[in-house]
């Protein structure tokens, strides 16, 4: 039955009364009231578990409450009471499960045995650990590497994900997808070319030392919400904190602490953006552009004149190339350029540009709001080419920070989770265990999706997540999908990937982080890396959900002893057993990264692996840190269309989600109750497209390559967003997103500017 729709305006603040309503109801709703409040006080604590939500750093000395509503919603949808056994799936089909919504499979609770695909019945059905894996290796052994996927969601551990490359690795390949490839990897290729590290250089301790943060494209309240705490001591002491985002989100407008009993009794707010400017979809680019013009211009002045210099020529001089050039176009770039492509008035970006040069450490915050467009890649780089030009890097308080989503999806990159060989020492594995690593670049995200759809892929093995629901095109996908060979699913939950399936599938149910790894090696812990690469101890403390589920670890070990040729080297069943074995494997292959590994694992904030750009050390090919000077303003050229009926669709999630886990169908935020099937609208577009408030339309996309797509059943509503652009939820508007969409050069789906079109009945 459908959940009773309402759309009414929400006037508090982030966190606050709605946020413990909100953890109280799903407490209640997944039978863990008493169970779940015990086990959040042990979530995101030096000798607890990191939460399987977010990536956000821990502190070193945590809060009682070291938890948020999203995080603690992702602590109960774990641990549930709900239970999915053979007979649930006896009584079902999977045609019919097809038509279920995705919360309400998800809503099912937690899967609690292996099954097995069976034509003739269109069942699952239960099978045994050793069939299944013997199953699963005789089909890999049968298919060619070269058409076989090993994807990673980017929750596994830094344990489960070494052994996973490594079993790909050695069965041939580098087709290592992950989540990374659908969010940040446009980071992974713009910082290594700007500066020489391919992830953050901020710290959480750099919170207590800047004095202006810069906000791109990120919504903390509902992706992050821990990292509203450091932005509220930030703005308490008077830091002005910048943003630039399309809609005016309640996280990065007030918040009130959840944790705080003043505050909540007092229901005081703190305010968290000092300047907010509402740049269009895909106007990033100019606006950084604007910020550094405006710099530029006033230092020119100030150098005329014999005023002090507003850009740090000292730093420039000594740490950087290609300055002169950059600073050439960007004085060569007219306001009016900026301004159009910015969606932004020259003035607000002068009057950000001022408060930039009065800092002494500023750093540029941004999530996907920058990485997913076509000139992501160049997006990045512009950010830190206005942090280079006050010296904003590698100094207290100031730095880039790339805001990671899953919570160990930066980590699995660091270990090995990654197509491309060049990022894996080779010659280190080699040694190690005896054999030569294939040097052919492996699939990425979008690349095993083509694979999928021209036939060259046939086996799909994934550890966690729901590709099918994340991925772009999702109508061809889903139809190329049924004709793999083999698929197998590792997962906690049943979502929409075990329905779309291949001719022979199986569920392998694991352990979630949360429970209790009993191995006969000991109780196990696993490892995580946090967005600001410091790592992080992690064990459960809940029973598990079933007495049959078996760790990620295990399942990859017993997946490589029934695909791989027995290896002197490897001891699987060690590995599986004892991870303590596996992190010395781990700092073996990676010495300077993990030194000391185990005994390093619980040390309390983590242990930060070296990130030579926090040091000023560049390990670029010039030796120095980047000035890389973009080839044009527009972040997405397809939107570029003079046909003022396209529009530039942005695709988000609702605070009751975490990617395509879907808590609840009530967006709090942004007022919504009962629905996902909104379209937010501009006043003024809903009036020139002969619209109104409420009404329900379909969104067509506007791609001209001869592929209709198409989603209906959008409500209309009018809401705080700029002029020719409109926003709906992810996933549900990832049918209008073409495969071919994507950031040039990182291959991200570009889904914060697609090109679509209304229809209206």
């Amino acid at each position: 039955m459908a959940d009773p729709v309402t759309i009414k305006p929400y006037e508090g603040p982030s966190g606050g009364w709605g946020s413990a309503r909100s953890l109280t109801e799903i407490l209640l709703r997944e039978q863990v009231p008493l169970s779940g409040g015990a086990l959040l006080m042990h979530q995101n604590k030096p000798d607890g578990f990191m939460c399987v939500s977010c990536a956000w750093a821990k502190p070193g000395k945590p809060a009682v409450f070291e938890y948020c509503e999203n995080g603690a919603k992702a602590t109960a949808w774990e641990v549930t009471r709900r239970r999915i056994t053979a007979d649930f799936f006896a009584k079902h089909t999977v045609t019919e499960l097809e038509s279920w919504r995705d919360y309400d499979l998800e809503e099912l609770g937690r899967l609690t045995e292996p099954m097995r695909w069976d034509a003739a019945t269109d069942r699952y059905v239960p099978v045994s650990w050793e069939d299944a894996f013997g199953e699963i290796g005789a089909e890999l052994q049968a298919a060619d590497p070269k058409s076989t996927v090993f994807y990673a969601s980017g929750r596994a551990s830094l344990e489960a994900s070494y052994m996973y490359g490594l079993l790909a690795r050695l069965y041939g390949n580098n087709n290592l997808p992950d989540s990374s490839n659908m969010c940040h990897e446009s980071t992974s290729v713009a910082l290594p070319e700007s500066i020489g590290s391919p992830v953050g250089t901020v710290l959480l301790d750099d919170f207590e030392h800047t004095d202006c943060i810069f906000f791109f494209g990120q919504n903390p309240g509902s992706n992050a919400p821990r990292m509203l705490h450091p932005l509220q001591d930030a703005s308490k002491r008077g830091v002005p904190i910048i943003t630039f985002n399309p809609f005016r989100e309640r996280g990065l407008e007030r918040f009130t602490n959840p944790q705080s009993p003043v505050e909540m009794l007092t229901r005081s707010e703190t305010r968290i953006t000092s300047q907010y400017l509402q740049v269009k979809a895909g106007g990033d680019l100019g606006a950084l552009y604007g910020l550094c013009k405006a710099l530029i211009e006033a230092d020119d002045a100030a150098a005329a004149n014999g005023s002090a210099r507003l850009i740090d020529t000292a730093f420039i001089a000594q740490h950087t190339h290609g300055f002169e050039a950059f600073a050439e176009s960007v004085r060569g770039t007219t306001w009016e350029t900026i301004e159009a492509q910015s969606g932004l008035p020259r003035r607000e970006l002068e009057q950000a540009a001022r408060t930039y040069a009065r800092a002494k450490a500023t750093m540029g915050i941004y999530g996907m709001g920058l990485t997913q467009h076509r000139k992501g890649v160049e997006t990045v780089q512009m950010l830190v080419n206005l942090l280079l030009l006050r010296g904003n890097i590698g100094r207290p308080g100031a730095g880039i920070c790339p805001v990671r989503g899953h919570s160990n999806v930066q980590g699995q990159r660091t270990v090995g989770i990654t197509e491309k060989p060049e990022l894996v020492p080779g010659d280190t594995l080699k040694a190690l265990y005896g054999f030569e690593p294939p040097k052919e670049k492996g699939l990425n995200t979008v690349e095993a999706c083509e694979g999928i759809l021209d036939g060259s892929v046939r086996a799909f093995v994934a550890l966690g997540g729901n590709f099918i629901r994340a991925v772009p095109e999702t109508v061809l996908m889903e139809a190329a999908w049924r004709k793999l060979r083999l698929t197998v699913q590792v997962s906690t939950k049943l979502n929409r990937n075990h329905l779309i399936h291949g001719e022979i599938a199986y569920i392998l149910p694991c352990l979630g982080r949360i429970e209790i790894d009993a191995q006969p090696g000991g109780r196990q812990a696993v490892a995580m890396e946090d967005s600001t690469a410091c790592i992080h101890g992690s064990k459960g403390y809940a029973e598990p959900a079933s007495p049959q589920l078996l760790s990620e670890p295990r399942i990859v070990a017993g997946i490589a002893k029934a695909t791989l040729a027995p290896n002197p080297s490897i001891d699987w069943d060690r590995w599986g057993s004892d991870y303590a074995s596996v992190r010395d494997a781990i700092e073996a292959t990676y010495p300077s990264e993990f030194k000391d590994f185990n005994a390093r694992m619980w040390q309390p904030g983590g242990f930060r692996r070296p990130i030579p750009a926090a040091e000023r050390v560049w390990k670029t090919e010039t030796g120095k840190a980047n000035f890389v000077t973009p080839q044009g303003l527009s972040a997405d050229p397809d939107t570029e269309q003079a046909d003022p009926a396209v529009l530039r669709l942005i695709t988000m999630r609702s605070n009751d989600q975490f990617n395509t886990t879907i808590y609840g169908y009530d967006d709090r935020f942004r007022g919504v109750k009962g629905t996902r099937m909104v379209l937010f609208m501009n006043r003024t577009d809903i009036a020139r497209l002969g619209l109104r408030d409420a009404q329900t339309v379909s969104l067509i996309g506007a791609a001209s390559d001869g592929v209709e797509r198409r989603v209906d059943g959008f409500r209309v509503l009018a809401y705080d967003v700029p002029v020719g652009c409109v926003g709906g939820y992810y996933p549900e508007c990832n049918p209008l997103i073409p495969l071919w969409h994507h950031a040039e050069r990182s291959k991200v789906p570009a889904a914060k500017s697609v090109p679509v079109r209304i229809l209206a009945p």
